[in-house]
C-alpha cells in the first residue's frame, strides 16, 4: 500500500533531512504591508524581523484556501496512492488543519488530517513519523496512528524577548501578554492543548535560556530523545542551547536538529526567538 503524507511550511523541517523522506508541503503566505507571498518560497524570515522592527509596517499570516489541499490530494491520489495524511500545525494556532479537514472532506474517505496540537519541529516529527510509516507500507490508519501517537509526545518551549507580537496576532491573549511582560521579567512560553501560554519568567535572557535547557531536559524523561533548537536570526543562541542540552542528556539524545523557524512564525513572534521541541521517544 502507498500512502502519502502532507504537511505543511510551519513544520521547519530541517535541511539535512531533504531528500530522506517523501512529504508534500503546502505554504501558508505571509502578508507584508499589503504584499504577500508563500512561506519559504517568495518570503524570508528576515524580511519579517525587518518589517516587524520598521514603523507603521503592517504583518499578518494567512491560511492556505481548502482548494489548494484538495488540488494536492487529488494530485497525489491520481498518482497512484492509495490514501493521504496530512498533518498540520495546531488548529488553535491557525486554519490551516480546517482547511485541510474541509479539504479532505470534498475529496473522500481516502484522505486523513491530524492535528499535531503545535507548530514547528513539534509539527515536524509527527509528520516525520508519518513519512516513516508510508515508507515502511503501513495502512491509511496506522500512519495517521503514526503521526498522532509522536503528536502526543513533543513538547514544544520557547522564548521571544517580548510578547507583543504574539498579542498583535491573536496567539496569546492580552491578560498572559501582560503578565508575561510585568516588572521586565522574560517569558518562556509552551504550547499546551494546541494553545500558547507563559510557562514560567525569569529575569534575564541568559536565565530564560537556561530554563529552557531545564524544562526540555524534564519533557525528555529518563528515555531516549530528540530535539530540534529552533531561532530566528541567532544561530549562535541556537548553538550554544544545543550544545547544553547535548550535555545535559548525554547518550539519551538521539537526534538533535538545529533550523530557523519560518516567515509564519516570525510574524508572531518578531526576532529574538529561541526554541526546543523534545520528541521523547518512549
Amino acid at each position: 500500500m502507498t500512502i502519502a503524507v502532507v504537511t505543511d511550511s510551519t513544520a521547519y523541517l530541517p535541511a539535512e533531512l531533504n531528500g530522506t523522506y517523501d512529504l508534500t508541503i503546502v505554504p501558508l503566505t505571509v502578508v507584508i504591508n499589503g504584499w504577500d507571498g508563500l512561506e519559504g518560497i517568495e518570503v524570508s524570515p528576515a524580511e519579517v524581523a525587518r518589517a516587524l522592527t520598521a514603523r507603521r509596517a503592517a504583518v499578518s499570516t494567512s491560511r492556505p484556501a481548502p482548494a489548494q489541499f484538495a488540488a494536492e490530494y487529488r494530485r497525489l491520489l491520481d498518482a497512484g496512492a492509495d490514501g493521504v495524511v496530512s498533518v498540520h500545525l495546531s488548529a488553535k494556532l491557525s486554519g490551516t488543519y480546517e482547511a485541510a479537514r474541509i479539504a479532505a472532506g470534498e475529496v473522500g474517505p481516502r484522505v486523513r488530517v491530524v492535528d499535531s496540537g503545535t507548530a514547528a519541529m513539534g509539527l515536524g516529527f509527527p509528520a516525520l513519523a508519518a513519512a516513516a510509516a508510508a515508507r515502511d507500507g503501513h495502512d491509511l490508519a496506522a500512519v495517521s496512528r503514526a503521526a498522532s501517537a509522536v503528536a502526543g509526545r513533543v513538547t514544544t518551549l520557547f522564548y521571544v524577548d517580548t510578547l507583543e507580537f504574539l498579542r498583535r496576532g491573536g496567539r496569546i491573549g492580552a491578560a498572559s501578554a501582560l503578565l508575561g511582560t510585568a516588572l521586565s521579567v522574560k517569558p518562556i512560553l509552551h504550547v499546551e492543548n494546541g494553545a500558547i501560554t507563559v510557562r514560567d519568567r525569569v529575569r534575564t535572557a541568559g536565565r530564560a535560556l537556561g530554563r529552557l535547557v531545564d524544562l526540555a531536559v524534564e519533557a525528555a524523561g529518563d528515555g531516549e530523545a530528540d530535539v530540534a533548537v529552533h531561532h530566528l536570526g541567532t544561530p549562535d543562541r541556537a548553538s550554544a542551547l544545543a550544545g547544553a542540552l547535548g550535555e545535559r542528556l548525554g547518550d539519551r539524545l538521539r537526534d538533535c536538529y538545529l533550523t530557523e523557524v519560518g516567515a509564519v512564525v516570525a510574524a508572531h513572534t518578531g526576532p529574538g526567538l529561541a526554541g526546543v521541541v523534545v520528541h521523547s521517544r518512549t
